[in-house]
């Protein structure tokens, strides 16, 4: 089974077609980064004009690199929640024309379960259960996964994303956005011991998390040097916020091993492309006993082909929609056991 699946929820325009939920045929993505760059983080109305700018071209794309017509395929898969509620709509109005156009199914796909449906496509062997952790710029969800469509949402951030905290915390050092990557290579070359931070773990609750303190605790620390006249170390300060974000994430994850049977993780989204947590993870497992199953950095970002891969399997369990589909800016899960 061929699908052609869109993805829009906020700064990339995507389209993929994908097989069986495992092969892809093609994967085309056409990031904003440098229409955003100039704000220091997405501008929604910018990222909606720019979707519409830019869906006809990479769904014609997605379609040529997988040497099909359009009529080929078998149904059309698209991303409806939760994220940019102007982004959203370009993508899903794209998908249900489509859909009705070429007369086939028109299957709605959660972003979050997008980014766990990517590991199926970099690791065909994994299959539910398992534990997922994942991480990006508008999430950070700690998941049992029952099925491939069966989904349990055992932890979360209470204030802001992990992502998100990395990007300010770049913004602080005038890397400028998104901070990312940069602040992974800072990272390698500073002292973590440096600075002490605050933990980004709740004390009150085994599997939640907290971003918002300590993008508040480097604020406050490049103040204070600032009005000393004392010099901010960027590879010290980017070392030390990172591992306090993998101290918060390896606690997190030591306690779903000990409250969960799986000995699977899945680690996904935007953030799973840091090195740093990748490491930190894979300690966690052998720690554990589990085994990670890691996504290459091109199946990290938002993709078509995750979406793609994760509409397959709602296919299979009936999820499908008509017309009325709508979007919604929030929902971490659609569907649930």
């Amino acid at each position: 089974m061929k699908i052609l699946a869109f993805e829009s929820s906020c700064d990339e325009t995507a389209a993929a077609v994908v097989e069986d939920g495992r092969r892809i045929l093609s994967d085309v993505v056409l990031s904003q980064i440098d229409i955003h760059h100039r704000y220091g983080g997405v501008v929604p109305e910018i990222a909606s004009r720019a979707h519409t700018e830019a869906i006809c071209t990479v769904c014609e794309r997605a379609l040529r690199e997988a040497d099909l017509k359009p009529e080929e395929v078998d149904a059309v898969g698209v991303t409806n929640r939760p994220g940019l509620i102007g982004a959203l709509l370009v993508g899903v109005n794209f998908a249900k024309s489509l859909a009705f156009t070429l007369q086939k199914p028109l299957i709605p796909v959660n972003h979050i379960e997008g980014h766990i449906a990517a590991l199926y496509l970099a690791h065909p062997e994994l299959e539910p259960p398992f534990l997922a952790l994942v991480m990006s710029g508008g999430h950070s969800s700690l998941v049992e996964v029952r099925g491939y469509t069966a989904f349990l949402l055992i932890g979360s951030t209470r204030d802001d994303a992990a992502g998100e905290a990395f990007d300010k915390a770049g913004r602080v050092l005038g890397i400028g956005y998104p901070g990312g990557k940069e602040m992974d290579r800072l990272a390698s070359l500073g002292n973590p011991d440096a600075i002490a931070f605050p933990p980004c773990a709740i004390r009150d609750h085994a599997f939640d998390f907290t971003f918002s303190g300590l993008k508040t605790a480097v604020i406050n620390h490049t103040h204070n040097k600032k009005q000393c006249g004392e010099a901010i170390v960027p590879e010290d300060l980017a070392a030390s916020f990172t591992k306090a974000v993998c101290a918060g994430i390896q606690s997190r994850l030591e306690n779903a091993f000990a409250a969960f049977p799986h000995r699977k993780l899945v680690l996904a989204g935007g953030v799973a492309a840091n090195s740093h947590i990748r490491k930190a993870a894979a300690e966690t497992c052998r720690k554990c006993g589990a085994t990670i199953f890691l996504p290459p950095p091109s199946l990290c970002g938002d993709n078509g082909a995750m979406i793609a891969a994760q509409a397959y399997y709602n296919f299979r369990a009936g999820i499908t929609a008509d017309e009325s589909l709508n979007a919604y800016a929030t929902s971490p899960f659609s569907f649930h056991p």
